[in-house]
């Protein structure tokens, strides 16, 4: 989309001059705001027209059945799917009793902003009505990151070239009717009308809408209030129903002289509560908001983003898109995550219904690993929340004949609903990747309380997992047989490497800090002979290789599959899976994403130098990137192994994919964990950030090895650590590093320890890429900007 006309290229925002109905869906996903809690789509004030209607709140979802042909062991019975919860955002207008429509008369102006810097997304427009008369409307819309409960809007009109009577409808609308579904029916009957009313009211100036679900037993309230200025001919009405409560506001304006309201909304829900304890709440979060104003409300939304901003902004210089775009992408992934308290980081964040609204792996091995340097209260959050479905993965591993704990592939409230099962019951890796996130959000934070209550508990239970799931086989090697990796173009894998890796190390760390904290150990039943058992296992883990070829193999016998004929596929193929039967994907040499790549950006230390280049040579030509997770892994790798080019490539597609509609379905939600791509190719790729720790385990510190692409002259980012606020400022030929806020800090340069001090910026050189071959990428799969033929290891920008 950033290559539409209507785009603009700014560092700070997020800019449409005018409206085109051909991109409105994805307009809307692009313009969405949200605070982890409440979720609005970017739709136009008025309601319509829209592409797809959006209010969302995390955790409220609608269960479906999920049938099968043939029915199995351990298939889940149910489905969760993310609903349509009450609308706050309407506000329909008639300019003459001509309904605002843009579709209608003429659009002579509209632009909407989306500022970064004060979480406001601004909307102005003149339109002149079928029946002549031209209005200018203008609108200001947030969603609190203060007040997590409340959303507001400004909106405003007026009339340009003549007097004009003018309606302005406020509403609170539930079972607001969607675009025709064309996926799973089951789906479709779960998302249509799925709100029971139970309560509806309105008097003076305030609404109320209290709903449930029928499956899921959800109780969900929506309140507004209401703040009018116009003329003294002002006067306004209330009326509700079951579905809609309204307030109606009729004036008669002139030029110079407009119509503003100010809307308040508050959300509340509860699967537990009564009825009148979430109507009270709504009540009260919506009086708090008027007494805060809209004024304060905004104050506050900027307050908050400076903060912010200061620990985590990326600076670009070379690259204006680039630079737009990671700040995008943080700014996104802030949303989908600030204000979730205990409730999951869905894969679409609150910007549409993609995925069902179902949290996947991507949230621990891609938004954590961002926001653990940036926000890090919301990692804990959304880490408790994986401790808060503890008692459900336990049951899932019991029903799977497993000890310790299996949790879901996908999922809303911790059961697992998918009906995929090489994904939903052999994709184990997903275990580890909460683990590990637990083990780097200590690590980073120094949170020793959450590491010794719901970390060892995750910890303990994934480690008695791996160690159930897998064997010795006679020679004492542990192997974990019949798994999905990373790669879903690879299922039911004997020893996956990256499962293998991400395994070892949280068997290491359940070891670790069960001996850190042994009174809590002994609470959860381990002795000293389990976490000895942990260790061998770990010492003993099964890392496939190919001596004939001098790579790791992606699983056990990989390299000796057939090739996949990537000569013989058309380009009109891809995704592959949507056109070749996953028994042929299954048993060819074909990467869906990246899957050993990610492990050695996961687990660096497994790898030396020169296997992490031939590993990179040798899966870059068979990694087809059909998943949105893939550019950002291959941009770190390509850029540690000397590739900068590439890296520099691979950067453009992790930070494009929505804002350039890659996959073509940025109208179903924004791709979460791509956007936290883009911070990871910067930080982790050209700043070449990683978790060192010494072989015997002494001393855990960030390493950096930075390195930047012809195209850029400068990248500068700022991480939170221990305390400290952290900035690494990169040029071609230097690196600084300052410690901006906090103690002293012990960091690694390409190898060099060295300590830096808030008063004493350190200098380090940067030295030259290694010199190495091209890698090759499959037949009409290289990445954007990157023609065939060209040298990957200069960073010269595409023409």
């Amino acid at each position: 989309m950033i290559t539409h006309p209507s785009f603009t290229v700014e560092p700070w925002c997020l800019r449409e001059t005018e409206l085109n109905l051909d991109v409105l869906a994805q307009s809307e996903s692009v313009f969405a705001l949200s605070n982890g809690h409440i979720g609005w789509r970017g739709n136009l004030d008025e309601g319509e027209p829209h592409g797809l209607p959006g209010a969302y709140l995390n955790g409220v979802y609608e269960r479906h059945p999920l049938p099968y042909a043939e029915a199995g062991y351990g298939y889940p019975e149910s489905g969760q799917t993310l609903i349509n919860i009450t609308d706050g955002k309407i506000i329909r207008l008639l300019v003459d009793d001509h309904p605002c429509d843009l579709r209608y008369g003429r659009l002579l102006a509209h632009e909407r902003v989306l500022d970064f810097r004060s979480g406001v997304l601004s909307r102005t427009a003149r339109w002149t009505s079928p029946g002549g008369r031209t209005i200018r409307i203008t609108s200001r819309r947030l969603v609190s990151f203060t007040q997590r409960a409340v959303a507001a809007v400004v909106y405003e009109v007026e009339p340009i070239d003549g007097p004009s009577t003018v309606a302005v409808q406020s509403e609170l609308v539930a079972n607001e009717q969607l675009p025709r579904f064309e996926g799973d029916p089951r789906v479709a009957a779960a998302t249509e009308s799925p709100l029971v009313p139970e309560e509806h009211f309105a008097q003076e100036t305030r609404l109320r809408l209290v709903h449930s679900t029928t499956r899921s037993a959800l109780r969900v309230a929506a309140a507004a209030d209401h703040l009018v200025e116009g003329p003294e001919s002002t006067s306004w009405t209330v009326q509700s129903e079951p579905d809609v409560a309204r307030l109606t506001v009729t004036a008669d304006l002139t030029p110079g002289q407009p119509l503003r309201l100010v809307k308040f909304v508050a959300y509340g829900w509860s699967g537990e509560r009564s009825l009148p304890a979430v109507h009270d709440q709504v009540d009260g979060a919506v009086a708090a908001a008027v007494s805060t104003g809209w004024d304060g409300l905004v104050a506050a939304q900027r307050t908050y983003l400076d903060r912010f901003w200061a620990g985590a902004d990326v600076e670009v210089e070379g690259d204006a898109e680039i630079q737009q775009a990671v700040r995008f992408a943080l700014f996104h992934v802030l949303q989908a995550a600030a204000r979730g308290e205990n409730r999951a980081i869905p894969a679409k964040g609150l910007t549409g219904t993609g995925y069902d609204g179902h949290s996947f792996w991507d949230t621990e091995s891609y938004v954590l690993p961002v926001l653990t340097f940036t926000a890090p209260e919301a990692v804990a959050s959304a880490l408790r929340w994986r401790h808060q479905t503890l008692p459900a993965a336990r049951d899932r591993a019991s029903q799977l004949g497993l000890s310790g704990a299996t949790f879901p592939w996908r999922t809303i409230d911790g059961a697992e609903c998918s009906a995929y099962w090489p994904a939903g019951t052999a994709a184990f890796h997903v275990n580890a990747d909460i683990a590990m996130a637990a083990v780097r959000y200590v690590m980073v934070t120094g949170d020793k309380d959450f590491e010794r209550s719901e970390g060892l508990d995750l910890l303990v239970n994934t480690a008695r997992l791996w160690r159930s799931l897998g064997h010795h086989d006679a020679e004492g090697v542990f192997h974990i047989d019949g798994v999905t990796g990373p790669d879903e173009y690879s299922a039911f894998a004997r020893d996956n490497l990256y499962t293998n890796l991400v395994a070892r190390q949280n068997l290491l760390a359940a070891a670790d800090v069960a001996l850190r904290h042994p009174d809590r150990a002994t609470e959860l039943g381990v002795d000293e002979e389990e976490a000895a058992v942990w260790r061998d296992a770990a010492a003993r883990m099964a890392v496939p290789y190919n001596e004939s070829l001098g790579v790791h193999e992606q699983s056990a016998g990989f390299t000796t599959f057939q090739h996949w004929d990537f000569d013989a596929t058309p380009s009109d193929n891809y995704p592959l899976l949507l056109h070749y039967p996953y028994f042929d994907l299954y048993r060819k040499q074909v990467v869906k994403q990246a899957d050993l790549v990610l492990a050695m950006m996961e687990c660096p230390n497994a790898f030396t130098d020169e296997q992490k280049a031939r590993n990179f040579a040798y899966y870059e030509a068979l990694t087809v990137r059909d998943s949105s997770l893939s550019a950002s892994c291959q941009a770190v790798l390509a850029a540690e192994t000397g590739h900068m080019r590439l890296a520099y490539s691979y950067l453009g597609e992790a930070a494009l994919m929505d804002l350039d509609d890659l996959e073509h379905n940025t109208r179903d939600g924004l791709h979460i964990a791509s956007l936290a791509g883009t911070w990871i190719a910067l930080v982790a790729g050209f700043g070449g950030m990683r978790r060192y720790v010494e072989e015997d385990g002494t001393s855990d510190r960030l390493a950096f090895a930075p390195r930047l692409p012809e195209a850029l002259s400068r990248v500068a980012f700022t991480v939170l650590v221990r305390g400290r606020r952290l900035k690494v400022d990169i040029r071609q030929t230097h690196a600084r590093y300052q410690v901006v806020e906090g103690e002293p800090l012990v960091v690694l340069h390409h190898g060099e320890p060295m300590t830096v001090l808030s008063d004493a910026p350190v200098d380090r050189r940067v030295p030259p890429a290694p010199s190495r071959p091209e890698p090759q990428q499959p037949q009409g799969r290289r990445p954007m900007g990157l023609p065939m033929g060209e040298d990957s290891r200069t960073g010269t920008p595409p023409e």
